[in-house]
């Protein structure tokens, strides 16, 4: 328990660090390292870290995604080249699962574009917020928001909790846990708002409805998160993904929800955006 609390403390200090002092290039080099250790962890979780073939074609679909989002994220080529970089990786692992006899097993193929393009979409989601209006603020959410909804779930479900969510998938998980956690998450991000309004001196202002609604579609996609990569782990019966931190595991461990949630906020965001409405 020491082991986990200290390892929380120095994890949670390195990723301060990162998102208050760091520039554009090692923002994006410090989440692009994640999104690569998050795609090794998946690759060995399915057993396709050392199909040389499979492995390669998604560090190269990583690398390049990264490059591609930090050089050109504010141009109108970018969905276009990011979607050209995810057919082009798909098309050479079909064709080598069709032309290598077995080596490279189709079902596996399928497995790991899925699984390796869910966690770079998350990581590559995150870039893109800091990145734009008020993104200082914005992409914070993808952390504060699962952070809130976990923690208070969690214990919400140990006072509360009797029914249990999905036991199949997450035994400890509970109904009245999870909707603890949406209600919590729901006030954090509208008091979130608040503090932000005050410290920005009213030049970034988000509107309390949008912020509420975004706390509760956080907190739903957060637990939906959480329990896809249980539902993963459980499939391929290991306990982490990782050990890169002692006590809690791996990356995809710690970062399961904000994976999940990162997207949406993108989309809500740029929606409104698009709007003239942020």
């Amino acid at each position: 328990m020491l082991k986990r609390i200290i390892t929380g403390i120095i994890a949670a200090g390195l990723l301060a660090l990162v998102c208050i002092f760091a520039n554009g290039v090692v923002f994006s080099v410090a989440f692009g390292l994640l999104a690569l250790l998050g795609v090794y962890e998946m690759l060995g979780c399915i057993g396709a870290r050392r199909n040389f073939t499979i492995a390669l074609c998604m560090y190269t679909m990583t690398i390049l995604s990264i490059i591609l989002v930090h050089t050109a994220s504010r141009h109108s080529l970018y969905i276009t080249a990011f979607a050209g970089i995810l057919f082009c990786v798909l098309l050479i692992l079909f064709a080598s699962a069709v032309f290598s006899e077995g080596r490279v097993p189709i079902d596996k193929v399928c497995i790991a574009f899925t699984t390796c393009a869910y966690v770079l979409t998350g990581f590559i989601s995150i870039i893109l917020l800091r990145d734009m209006k008020m993104g200082k603020y914005i992409y914070l959410l993808a952390f504060i928001g699962p952070w809130i909804s976990d923690t208070f779930a969690y214990f919400t479900g140990m006072l509360l909790g009797k029914h249990k969510l999905i036991p199949s998938v997450s035994p400890k998980k509970t109904v009245e846990g999870s909707l603890g956690g949406i209600l919590f998450c729901i006030i954090g991000c509208v008091l979130y708002g608040y503090v932000v309004k005050s410290i920005s001196g009213g030049t970034a202002e988000f509107h309390v409805v949008f912020l509420a609604l975004l706390g509760l579609v956080i907190s739903v996609v957060s637990q939906v998160g959480d329990l896809i990569f249980s539902l993963i782990k459980r499939r391929y019966d290991i306990k982490d993904y990782g050990f890169i931190f002692p006590g809690h595991g791996g990356v995809l461990d710690r970062f399961d929800s904000v994976i999940a949630t990162a997207p949406l906020i993108l989309i809500a965001c740029e929606s409104l955006a698009k709007m003239n409405l942020m």
